[in-house]
């Protein structure tokens, strides 16, 4: 059950309606997820900073690409039971290119990393020095 009812388009404040218009013109299409219209009926500060955040590291040009970022951020989404971002970014990923199989391997990958690192922490496996970067290049 929600905790704020996700803001209508009708009613937005200036602050917010501005916010709205740059998801739709960053991304092409006039669609604004309940994730945005949540944020924008509880803080319209909250709701601009965010989105510049997303907007810096997941939109703007860079090493990674599109699909590969969304498949991370499917990653970190399902490790802290995020469904929500989960079934966003996953539909992301699939429109920027994610193949069936990239999923399944992406899902491999997640629960071979959740199985091995609840291993290792039940161990408490101290750190290799040969992983240790402290004496390594900045």
């Amino acid at each position: 059950m929600p905790t704020v009812r996700p803001a209508a388009d009708a009613g937005l404040s200036p602050r917010a309606a501005a916010v709205f218009a740059d998801i739709r013109a960053t991304r092409g299409s006039d669609f604004v997820n309940n994730f945005w219209r949540s944020l924008a009926a509880l803080d319209d500060a909250l709701l601009e900073r965010v989105w510049g955040q997303l907007k810096a590291v997941m939109a703007a040009p860079g090493t990674l690409d599109p699909v590969t970022r969304e498949m991370i951020y499917i990653a970190v989404s399902v490790t802290n039971g995020c469904s929500y971002c989960v079934h966003s970014h996953t539909a992301a990923a699939r429109a920027k290119g994610m193949t069936g199989a990239m999923e399944a391997e992406l899902l491999s990958i997640i629960a071979l990393a959740s199985q091995t690192n609840a291993l290792a922490t039940a161990l408490a496996v101290p750190v290799d020095a040969a992983f240790d970067a402290s004496d390594g290049p900045p």
